[in-house]
């Protein structure tokens, strides 16, 4: 029995669905990956290939829609179906869902299965019911693809509601929420919370994200100003790195927020958990998500959180309980939700470890996985 996955970004297939595969693999599946550049992903690639797992290469470009060149990338994606004739094919983010999906059916693969992970540029503001040429294309482009789907994954329950609102999804089509991508607890360890001179929790906040304008990073660097302007110790640490996506944040915005001292700059991280173990409550002012993984690593390690009151986001925090949500674009709500732990420090050690809780509760790995092979039909 062969196994696909289809993925736009390899490093995701090790770090968001690695346990997923070892699952697979653990039944007798042999696991196959497709994957574009990995020229650029050589320890990557290396770390797949000692796991036992083909991956292959396949032309596609994350961003752009040049017609020909997605033509290209559905039939390579078929050619190499056709070859290794998987039983089950498994095909998450905007391109790999649309042209593997449709490669697969084309190929006559027996099982296919999409795992929608957050909608992203495509879907930004199409709850006004303005929706420009470029968006028109790529949901018309998911309704035929998901129509040859057995099975779609999503999330959060409102990604569901929005494709089944938008009639992207057929009436009859089976459709399961799953909690996000699941954490691995025992990798994410609960570490002590950063202390100040007194020994007392010092309140020191964390983003850690692609640096694009719908993450809310630059709302994170906005109420980061202003609450220094109050509480000049706070730190405010960010991860992360800016992205090839036409809402990305200009280098020119990040150099100001570090040379001002607005926030302390880490680059890009293969290993967030230093990042996570320095602050003392993670930030997340995302205007939409899947299931943010970052969120759920810190919750694992016991960090209170800040999120928006936003798809995906909302379903990781109990307000008032593990962190605060706040408004989607309000700096005020951030910088309200901060103050609480600044003034009132016992908070982040409460919340901290009910984020914990939650984390164990609902969002271990291996709960989640164990969901989708049961839907799946692989146990």
């Amino acid at each position: 029995m062969k196994f696909l996955m289809i993925c736009s970004y390899l490093p995701s297939a090790l770090n968001f669905r690695g346990k997923l595969l070892e699952a697979i693999q653990a039944k007798g599946y042999e696991i196959h990956v497709f994957a574009p550049d990995l020229t650029d992903f050589a320890d990557e690639l290396n770390q797949l290939q000692q796991l036992g797992y083909q991956v292959h290469e396949i032309p596609m470009q994350r961003t752009g829609t040049n017609p020909l060149k997605d033509l290209n990338t559905l039939m390579e994606i078929y050619r190499l179906i056709r070859q290794i004739q998987p039983d089950v094919v498994l095909s998450y983010t905007i391109k790999p869902v649309i042209y593997g999906t449709l490669a697969a059916w084309l190929a006559k693969v027996p099982k296919r299965f999409a795992l929608i992970t957050g909608l992203g540029y495509a879907f930004q503001n199409v709850e006004s019911g303005k929706r420009s040429i470029f968006q028109k294309l790529v949901h018309g482009l998911y309704a035929q693809a998901l129509k040859h789907a057995d099975k779609v994954f999503f999330q959060n329950p409102d990604d569901l509601k929005l494709f089944q609102d938008m009639h992207l999804l057929e009436a009859n089509k089976p459709m399961v929420v799953v909690n996000g991508s699941g954490v691995n607890v025992q990798d994410f360890e609960v570490m002590p919370l950063p202390l100040n001179e007194q020994s007392i929790v010092k309140a020191s906040f964390l983003l850690i994200a692609r640096f694009l304008g719908d993450k809310g990073v630059r709302e994170y660097a906005e109420a980061a100003r202003i609450i220094k302007a109050k509480y000049p110790e706070t730190e405010f640490h960010l991860v992360g790195w800016i992205d090839d996506n036409p809402s990305a944040i200009s280098q020119a915005e990040l150099d100001t927020w570090v040379n001002e001292k607005t926030v302390n700059y880490w680059g890009k991280l293969s290993d967030v958990r230093p990042a996570i173990s320095a602050s003392s409550v993670y930030v997340l002012p995302s205007y939409r998500e899947g299931t943010p993984r970052t969120v759920l690593e810190a919750m694992a390690m016991g960090r209170a959180v800040i999120t928006t009151d936003a798809p995906g986001c909302r379903e990781t925090v109990s307000n008032g309980v593990n962190g605060y949500l706040v408004g989607v674009k309000s700096v005020d709500d951030l910088v309200q939700s901060m103050q609480y732990f600044i003034e009132d420090p016992m908070l982040i050690t409460y919340m901290g470890q009910r984020s914990r809780e939650i984390a164990l509760n609902k969002y271990d790995v291996h709960q989640v996985n164990k969901h989708m092979m049961t839907e799946m039909e692989m146990i």
